[in-house]
């Protein structure tokens, strides 16, 4: 799940995440945030403009692999902020 406000064209992508205890012990939640924050670099890094976006993690996505929860935030958010 995600929220997006939009922002200037010219101003890189922002990104916040909210990991709560439901996702997991501390181990899990670290690992979720690790990984979604390296999600979002790659996004920066491949040109996403114009918006803050928070991630919210729901239950069971520490379970989900690293391809697996890149492949499904790529797919929420490569459309509104890469393909302008």
């Amino acid at each position: 799940m995600y929220y997006r406000h939009a922002r200037s064209e010219q101003d890189p992508v922002r990104f916040g995440f909210i990991v709560s205890r439901a996702v997991g012990g501390a181990v899990e939640r670290n690992l979720v945030r690790r990984r979604l924050r390296a999600i979002g670099r790659e996004l920066v890094d491949n040109g996403a403009r114009g918006a803050d976006v928070v991630v919210r993690a729901l239950p069971g996505v520490a379970a989900a692999g690293w391809p697996a929860l890149s492949a499904d935030v790529h797919a929420m958010l490569d459309p509104e902020l890469v393909n302008r």
